[in-house]
């Protein structure tokens, strides 16, 4: 049986991830209170981390300024990567605990800090924090703690892209994210189907992620098939929000004129005949309504002057 998580089990990032603002809590400015720095100072000492941990992260949205902080404090970032490693001998064979998932989802919410401050983020790239999360976006495993401490990664993830930063995108194309995106699209809960298709939405719509991905058919086709199969998916258990990027993905996919011929005759039907049209009928999904009519008009479904 999946016991994967349910919206409100889902780590609370992830609702804010997957919005429209882009702004996150950067625009807010508040004084760091005396006791936080005790607490990232607690980071360092093994027997108050966990408590530490705890705090920061419940804290974490409410103090912006503290991403800085984090980053420069001495032996902070080293503390928090070593709980991330600790949990690798745990993955395979299925050890892991829920107090100790839990434990590392508040470390990576600390680093899903860093990774969306203006002032750490090239830092957090340069120093490649980012490829300690893969081993966990690697698991295959349903249990509820693996399900958290994948959607809690993918976090991190969603919000390096989110900053619509190309340095982000170039850094992600030299990884190994897209297959394990795509592995997840194709096989994950539908919380963490719906950020991984995030992610690869905000890749695609760079100019060299779309390059990259199109460069050769293999590669369109692997992410075609998955969105495909996604689609499929999509008929038997709606999700109008995991439709929404779908489709954004694939608009973005026919600006391009290789993966533009292809998807003639690749894409699903389900998207061309209006299976999906009482999902999409009430107003707030007005948008996803012009993506998906862009999208039949520049695969010649739908004739240039057609506005209906």
């Amino acid at each position: 049986m999946h016991q994967g998580l349910n919206e409100k089990s889902a780590p609370r990032e992830t609702g804010a991830l997957l919005s429209d603002n882009t702004t996150g809590t950067q625009g807010k400015k508040a004084a760091i209170p005396s006791h936080l720095y005790k607490l990232v100072n607690d980071l360092v000492e093994v027997d108050k981390r966990d408590s530490a941990l705890l705090e920061l992260s419940k804290k974490r949205e409410d103090f912006p300024g503290l991403a800085p902080i984090l980053w420069n404090s001495f032996g902070t970032i080293a503390a928090l990567l070593q709980e991330i490693v600790s949990i690798y001998p745990l993955l395979s064979p299925a050890r892991l605990t829920s107090e100790l998932s839990n434990r590392c989802c508040n470390a990576l919410a600390l680093l899903q800090c860093v990774a969306s401050h203006p002032d750490t983020r090239s830092a957090f790239l340069n120093a490649h924090i980012p490829l300690y999360l893969y081993p966990f976006l690697n698991t295959v495993y349903t249990y509820r703690q693996y399900e958290y401490l994948r959607l809690t990664s993918l976090g991190v993830i969603g919000a390096l892209v989110k900053m619509d930063d190309s340095d982000v995108i170039t850094f992600l194309l030299q990884t190994q994210i897209i297959p394990l995106c795509l592995r997840i699209m194709d096989n994950g809960s539908e919380l963490s189907k719906t950020v991984a298709t995030f992610i690869i939405q905000k890749i695609l719509l760079d100019d060299q992620g779309l390059a990259y991905i199109c460069h050769t058919f293999e590669r369109f086709s692997t992410v075609s098939d998955v969105l495909r199969k996604m689609v499929l998916g999509l008929v038997e258990q709606p999700s109008v929000r995991l439709l929404k990027h779908i489709c954004r993905c694939y608009l973005r996919l026919s600006e391009n004129k290789h993966a533009r011929e292809a998807l003639q005759t690749c894409i699903p039907n389900e998207l061309r005949d209006n299976t999906f049209a009482s999902e999409l009928q009430d107003d707030s999904e007005k948008l996803t309504r012009k993506w998906l009519q862009q999208l039949l008009r520049n695969i010649g479904d739908i004739p240039p002057d057609n506005t209906s």
